[in-house]
């Protein structure tokens, strides 16, 4: 039983971790005003972190005010080529590396 409430803790804790630096936040508009690498870098990251900040987006508009700040799936400050080759790195790439590398050291 402690385990269960362990783990889902645990979970809201990355979920709240990852989505810390997420669009839509301060930080992410400083970024997305920097020079292309610094785009490029956010759009992966986003694209890595947009599993979960989806299901975070979504559960913040059933129950607002959850989350002391605005969160978005896409940071649409960064009007860049760089940040939209990142993201879509990102979300293509990012989490199914890891996913595979997992598999294959269990295996």
């Amino acid at each position: 039983m402690k385990t269960s409430k362990l783990g889902i803790a645990a979970a809201i804790g990355l979920a709240l971790l990852l989505t810390a630096c997420a669009a839509g936040g301060p930080e992410s508009a400083n970024a997305a005003h920097q020079a292309w690498p610094f785009q490029l870098l956010l759009g992966v990251w986003h694209g890595i972190i947009a599993p979960v900040t989806l299901l975070v987006e979504v559960g913040h508009k059933f129950l607002p005010n959850t989350i002391p700040w605005d969160i978005h799936l896409y940071e649409t400050r960064a009007a860049s080529v760089a940040y939209d080759i990142g993201f879509f790195l990102g979300l293509g790439g990012g989490p199914t590396i890891v996913v595979r590398r997992w598999r294959r050291r269990v295996d």
